[in-house]
């Protein structure tokens, strides 16, 4: 954001963001991991572009879960946001940052990089493995994000993601009741909407749907219902996760056996073409 003319367009793509979450008519985002996802989306009709943090960290040559640099993800950002018309939101998994001053830098880093639109999870992620951000805590690093975000005059859609469910916390009977805890914590320190992966149980979402005061996002793919149920039901953004990333490497992984075992080609015979991708990437 080095001119006033780039703030503007900045805020008038949170604004269309923003308006893209209705319930009953959810937003579906196919998250990419690189520019030429990204750009392959944008042309099959995204409204929106989001990033995946697991398909970029393994574009990288990392695992997921924060393992990935702040400057890593942000230039993943940067890149993609140049590329596509469409606004783009960035998964910035816990923040990347222990306090909450360190997750404002990160929103400021964003927002530079001309992202309009944030996922910011209440895992952690030590070196004994993924643990729940304390309530309290998140509370303090969402906050510290939406004022952030004000200071710097943008509208950022705040998507405060919570797992109680993706990573079976606490007993089973009561994650439901302690997920809207959270998002109603969440939502009152600035969060713009809820994403709650880790089931798409139609009865559980008709239940987060009816109890959470804000668009409810969901993470689907196999297995899950169409998105005409989920829209039914009245979730406001679908997105489908890593799930891209993870079918494109199963895909290299079928061809590269397929060419070693069998000496045949009929697993890419389906493909985008040379000329296709490069026409996207400008040439």
């Amino acid at each position: 954001m080095t001119t006033i003319e780039d703030k503007s367009r900045l805020i008038e793509k949170a604004q269309r963001f923003h308006a893209l979450h209705v319930p009953g008519t959810p937003v579906v985002l196919a998250n990419a991991w690189d520019v030429a996802s990204a750009r392959v989306v944008e042309d099959a009709g995204a409204a929106a572009v989001a990033t995946t943090s697991a398909g970029a960290a393994w574009s990288l040559g990392a695992p997921d879960g924060d393992r990935i640099t702040r400057e890593q993800a942000v230039g993943l950002v940067a890149r993609v946001a140049a590329a596509v018309a469409v606004p783009v939101t960035a998964d910035v998994e816990n923040g990347f940052a222990d306090k909450p001053e360190g997750v404002a830098e990160t929103i400021r880093a964003v927002l530079g990089a001309g992202a309009v639109g944030v996922n910011l999870e209440d895992t952690a992620y030590p070196a004994a493995g993924a643990t729940p951000v304390p309530l309290a805590e998140q509370v303090e690093r969402i906050a510290a994000a939406r004022r952030a975000a004000e200071e710097a005059g943008v509208p950022l859609y705040i998507n405060a993601r919570i797992d109680t469910f993706l990573r079976g916390v606490g007993a089973p009977e009561d994650r439901l009741a302690a997920t809207i805890q959270r998002a109603t914590a969440f939502l009152n320190a600035g969060a713009s909407g809820v994403f709650v992966p880790g089931t798409t149980d139609l009865e559980t979402v008709a239940a987060l749907v009816e109890a959470i005061d804000a668009p409810l996002n969901v993470l689907a793919g196999p297995g899950s219902p169409a998105i005409a149920e989920l829209a039914r039901l009245g979730v406001a953004r679908v997105s489908l996760g890593s799930s891209i990333a993870q079918a494109a490497y199963g895909l290299v992984r079928r061809a590269a056996r397929e060419a070693f075992t069998q000496g045949t080609y009929t697993q890419i015979a389906d493909h985008a073409t040379y000329g296709e991708l490069n026409s996207l990437l400008g040439g």
